[in-house]
C-alpha cells in the first residue's frame, strides 16, 4: 500500500505529541508515523522471520502495540530505536507460531540473523551470482549472533552506538566491544580484508 503523496512535515516527537493530545488530528498523526517507519519495520521483520507474509503480520502487530501505548507514550529515543525490539519480538513470535502450525519443532530454530547482512533471506543461487559480495555475506553470517546483530544495526541500519545500546537494552560498552570484535574479524579474514581501507 503506497504512502501519502505528501509526507507529514512534523518530526516524530511532534507526531507523538499530536497523538497523545487526541482529537481530530491524532489519527492522521499516527498514520504519518506508520507510513514513515513502515518500510524500516518490514525490513527488520524480514531479517528475523524471512517470510514476507509473516513479516507483514509482525509489522501490523508491532504498530498495534505502539497504538495501544497512547495516550501517555513518551519518546525518549529515536522512534526506530523503540521500534526495533518490538518488531524483533513480533517477527520471532510469528515465525515460531508458523513453525508450530506446520508441526515443526520450535525450541531450536537456529540463528534468526543467519541470512544476508542486509536482512534478506539466504538464497544460494543469488549468492553465487553476486560473487563480489558473497565473501562478506558468508563471513558476516558466520559471526556470533550478538556480534552480527550490533554490526547490522550499526552499518546496515545506521544507528549510533548509543541508540543500539538502547534498542538492545545493553550497556554501551558491550555494544562497542561487540562491534570491535566483529569488525576485527572482518578485517582479518582474507575474503573480506580488501573491503577495508589500509
Amino acid at each position: 500500500m503506497p504512502g501519502p503523496a505528501h509526507p507529514d512535515p512534523r518530526d516524530d516527537q511532534q507526531l507523538v505529541a499530536a497523538i497523545n493530545a487526541g482529537g481530530d488530528g491524532a489519527a492522521d498523526a499516527f498514520e504519518a508515523l506508520y507510513y514513515r517507519h513502515r518500510d524500516y519495520a518490514l525490513k527488520l521483520a524480514m531479517r528475523f522471520c524471512g517470510e514476507r507474509s509473516l513479516a507483514l503480520d509482525a509489522v501490523q502487530d508491532s504498530f498495534v502495540y505502539v497504538y495501544k501505548k497512547f495516550p501517555g507514550f513518551t519518546l525518549t529515543a529515536k522512534f526506530t530505536t523503540f521500534l526495533y525490539p518490538v518488531v524483533k519480538h513480533n517477527a520471532l513470535t510469528a515465525k515460531k507460531k508458523a513453525r508450530r502450525a506446520q508441526g515443526q519443532p520450535t525450541g531450536s530454530e537456529g540463528d534468526p540473523l543467519a541470512g544476508q547482512p542486509d536482512g534478506r533471506a539466504a538464497d544460494p543461487a543469488r549468492d553465487h551470482a553476486d560473487a563480489p559480495g558473497t565473501g562478506v555475506a558468508r563471513l558476516v553470517a558466520s559471526l556470533p549472533e550478538a556480534q552480527r546483530e550490533v554490526l547490522m544495526l550499526r552499518f546496515v541500519d545506521g544507528l549510533p552506538l548509543e541508540e543500539i545500546a538502547r534498542a538492545l537494552d545493553i550497556p554501551l560498552g558491550t555494544v562497542k566491544t561487540r562491534v570491535h570484535h566483529a569488525v576485527r574479524k572482518l578485517r582479518e579474514d582474507p575474503a573480506t580484508k580488501n573491503y577495508f581501507a589500509p
